[in-house]
């Protein structure tokens, strides 16, 4: 998966304004405002890509690349 593709699904599942997602942006409060965004976030990735994305692993992520380095180590 690619950055771009990553970005594409945040900014259609959460209310995040597209300047703000970066590969260094902090999932909250950058990229999502809230633990309930980061849980529409996983629901859409794995609808997206297939990958589960259990609630208990999104909050371990801290930045939009440690979920991109995590799905794409998953095969998305």
């Amino acid at each position: 998966m690619t950055f771009e593709s990553l970005k594409e699904i945040i900014l259609s599942s959460v209310n995040a304004s597209e300047e703000k997602i970066a590969l260094d942006a902090k999932l909250i409060p950058d990229v999502c405002a809230d633990s309930l965004d980061t849980v529409e976030l996983a629901m859409a990735l794995e609808d997206k890509t297939g990958v589960n994305v259990p609630d208990d692993m999104m909050a371990t992520f801290r930045t939009a690349g440690d979920l991109l380095a995590y799905l794409n180590e998953q095969g998305a």
